[in-house]
């Protein structure tokens, strides 16, 4: 699939870059290419192949969600500088 210099401008356009016009036919051709490869891709017949999930059929090993240490919030509250209604007082960032 061959594209000529407006389809390239629009697609820059679209895409939100710009772009010399001296390298318009460059971006043409290489655009070209890649449209053509989705188009050889795409003709691929693929009604035997069985799909993947995961390419490498692997497994995650998940560790036993469990509580590791205990509820220390009322100890980090009392050395706080400055807490109210079991939350940390902040200075303001933003005003």
């Amino acid at each position: 699939m061959a594209l000529d210099k407006s389809e390239v401008e629009k697609i820059a356009h679209l895409a939100r870059i710009a772009i010399n016009e001296d390298k318009i036919p460059e971006y043409a051709s290489s655009l070209s290419c890649i449209l053509d490869l989705v188009e050889q891709m795409q003709s691929t017949n693929t009604d035997d192949i069985e799909l993947m999930a995961h390419p490498l059929d692997a497994t995650q090993r998940l560790r036993e969600d469990a509580v590791t240490e205990s509820n220390q919030r009322e100890a980090y509250q009392k050395i706080a500088p400055a807490t109210e209604d079991g939350l940390y007082l902040v200075p303001k960032v933003i005003d």
